[in-house]
């Protein structure tokens, strides 16, 4: 049977997924609703449609055309916000510039994506200054500054000053809704950076879904527009995971805080009164370790940790401060979304242990979302809970590819499902819990240990405050676990290494765990090498053990 096309009436709007049809709803519903940056500026949602309207006709004068590219150097900020929608909305590509990376990365994502305008916050010029001279594609630098408005020699200008001579309204045209929209780099800890990028339609479809499976969620983790949404993922890092987007077509209160400062954000969810927000764990643990924190009611706080894995420890202090605290899990390449752990009712009226237990596990897939566990042929991991396999994927919002690189797009969707390179297994829930990532599992004694298992257990000792587990060499058993903790401050001193193996020994003795995941190797170090966006850098970690 042939399938038979949609007849379309001439006249009719086909309506393209674009990303200024998200600005229709909260216009409509909430435009007196507040976009507020840290405690320097505050606009409403009607304000913010007008500024990006002038953002297209600054961006139109200084020769900005379909297909260009505009690149962001900025803390997250109102700014960011606006360039999220006017930049695409042109036609144009919105590059968000990991400023967290060295001059020499910065210039090379630059160069790579080949971008054509340049904003950047006053705060990073010495980093523009050591980079200019080997610019290949920049034609003009716009100055992004919170106080002084007058940009240095060589400048087009300066973003303020610009709006403010534009006028409220631009004619932003419809076009393919498969266009590219954005693109940034990846934080991966080997090689170059790798360019990922998405359309128009995959940051609708994106925004759309997981808007639909936050917002379905009957108690735990629902967001809704009632709450006050603040990012504590950069905006340069995968849209800070598409929220911005979500907040946005919501219509609800969005607090941006700039640089990220520790007694600043508390001060903003405190003030602001924030309900929900988005980190790696690094950012959770930094700010409930913060003196000033321990003053701040974080009762009414829904925080979604991703990036790295949500450990039982951290989820239960977390808890113990009121905070409503869930895994979400994707990739860069994935724009990232792609499953969330909340809870149903069942799981809230269960006993303490076993509710943290589903909050620290990956997550159900949200709408749209393909998922599956396979083995090396590609066949189906059964759904036991317990039969791992690579996670690999097939959502509307995947990104199609990395930058100017055929040959490492065709490994990553080898056999036409994006493969993320986790091990992870699936349980009849639908619950994916991730074990390790390929490259970090540790092969021992004709086992394979999950890192990120052992990196759980250890964080339940009470004198754990951070835990990493790599593998090392191993003439005997091929690899061994080693164990780098860093303790809590009161603890320092008084806790050695076999304290913190004989806690691992327990488990193992239990048959959670195999007998050759008890770490013979245990370092206490004062702090764990990350990477830009704050996750675990196990790369850099062996380096400086070979060191």
């Amino acid at each position: 049977m042939s399938v038979q096309p949609i007849q379309v009436t001439p006249s009719a709007y086909t309506y393209p997924l674009l990303i200024k049809q998200l600005l229709h709803t909260p216009l409509a519903v909430a435009p007196d609703q507040e976009i507020v940056y840290a405690d320097k500026r505050r606009l409403t949602y009607r304000e913010f449609a007008r500024r990006i309207h002038r953002l297209g006709h600054a961006l139109t004068r200084l020769g900005v055309q379909g297909g260009d590219t505009v690149a962001v150097m900025d803390w997250d900020s109102h700014r960011y916000l606006e360039c999220f929608f006017g930049v695409p909305m042109l036609g144009a590509v919105l590059q968000t510039v990991n400023i967290r990376l060295s001059p020499d990365q910065i210039l090379y994502t630059l160069n790579h994506a080949q971008a054509d305008v340049l904003l950047v916050n006053r705060e990073f010029l010495p980093v523009l200054e050591q980079i200019k001279g080997e610019l290949a594609t920049v034609k003009k630098i716009v100055l992004l500054s919170d106080e002084d408005p007058a940009p240095p020699g060589g400048f087009a200008g300066e973003y303020e000053a610009l709006l403010a001579d534009c006028p409220d309204h631009y004619d932003f045209p419809d076009f393919d809704e498969n266009a590219r929209a954005t693109t940034f780099y990846t934080t991966g800890t080997t090689g170059l950076p790798k360019g990922v990028y998405f359309s128009h339609r995959q940051l609708v479809l994106h925004t759309l879904a997981v808007c639909n499976a936050i917002a379905l969620a009957p108690k735990q983790g629902r967001f809704h527009r009632d709450d006050v949404y603040m990012p504590l993922t950069p905006m340069f890092h995968v849209h800070a995971w598409g929220v911005p987007y979500i907040a946005t077509l919501a219509g609800v209160k969005q607090v941006y805080p700039g640089r990220y400062q520790p007694e600043a954000i508390l001060k903003l969810i405190e003030k602001e009164k924030v309900t929900f927000s988005h980190c790696v764990p690094t950012i959770l643990h930094m700010l409930l370790l913060t003196p000033y924190g321990k003053q701040v009611d974080l009762s009414h706080w829904k925080v979604i940790i991703g990036g790295s894995a949500l450990t039982t420890g951290l989820a239960k202090a977390a808890l113990e401060r009121g905070i409503d605290v869930f895994t979400g899990y994707g990739m860069s390449e994935t724009c990232p979304i792609l499953t969330l752990a909340q809870l149903d009712a069942t799981d809230l009226e269960a006993e303490a242990d076993a509710s943290v237990a589903v909050r620290v596990k990956t997550g159900r897939p949200v709408p749209l979302v393909a998922l599956r566990t396979v083995d090396a042929h590609m066949d189906d991991c059964p759904h036991d809970g317990k039969s791992a396999g690579e996670v690999v994927a097939r959502t509307p919002w995947l990104t199609q590819g990395y930058l100017h690189s055929p040959e490492a797009s065709e490994h990553l969707w080898d056999g036409g499902w994006l493969h993320t390179q986790d091990i992870g297994h699936i349980d009849g829930r639908g619950y994916l819990q991730v074990t390790d990532r390929i490259k970090d599992v540790i092969k021992t004694g004709g086992e394979w240990v999950s890192s990120l298992e052992l990196e759980d257990l250890i964080g339940r000792h009470p004198a754990v405050s951070e835990v990493a587990v790599i593998g090392v060499p191993d003439e005997k058993w091929g690899e061994r676990p080693l164990a780098l903790v860093v303790l809590k401050p009161d603890f320092a001193g008084k806790v050695e290494a076999a304290d913190i193996q004989a806690h691992v020994k327990t488990f193992a003795d239990q048959g959670h765990i195999s007998k050759y995941g008890v770490p013979e190797n245990v370092r206490f170090v004062d702090a764990l090498a990350r990477t830009s966006v704050g996750k675990l850098n196990k790369r850099a970690m062996r380096e400086q053990l070979v060191k």
